[in-house]
């Protein structure tokens, strides 16, 4: 089993970023594919973007591609989502998940923290 907390939302404005983290404990982190998914109040729960265990490999969702940036670091078992000019279609509570494929489909991953609010509003 593998335990997470996400940390790094906040109240930002239209433009700004912020850095999400998703600090892990438990099982060997780096068997995980880690993803990320939003949900904003009203709207289904949505992927992000996600990143293999096995080799780094990285996903987006097309909204996000070019502005947003998934990493891990395996030595500190974290990973990040790294999220520039966000906008108010942005918002929403941010949640990772853990599992064994890198993939957009929320039903393939095992492991969910708490989630992390991100605000977008001037």
């Amino acid at each position: 089993q593998v335990q997470l907390v996400e940390s790094g939302g906040g109240l930002v404005q239209p433009g700004d970023s912020l850095r999400l983290s998703c600090a892990a404990s438990g099982s060997r982190f780096d068997y995980y594919a880690i993803g990320w998914f939003r949900q904003a109040p009203g709207k289904e729960r949505e992927g992000v973007s996600a990143i293999s265990g096995s080799d780094g490999e990285t996903y987006y969702v097309d909204s996000v591609k070019g502005r947003f940036t998934i990493s891990r670091d395996d030595a500190k078992n974290t990973a990040y989502l790294q999220m520039n000019n966000l906008t108010p279609d942005d918002m929403g509570v941010y949640y990772c998940a853990a599992g064994y494929i890198a993939t957009m489909d929320s039903s393939r991953y095992d492991y969910w923290g708490q989630g992390t609010q991100v605000t977008v509003s001037s």
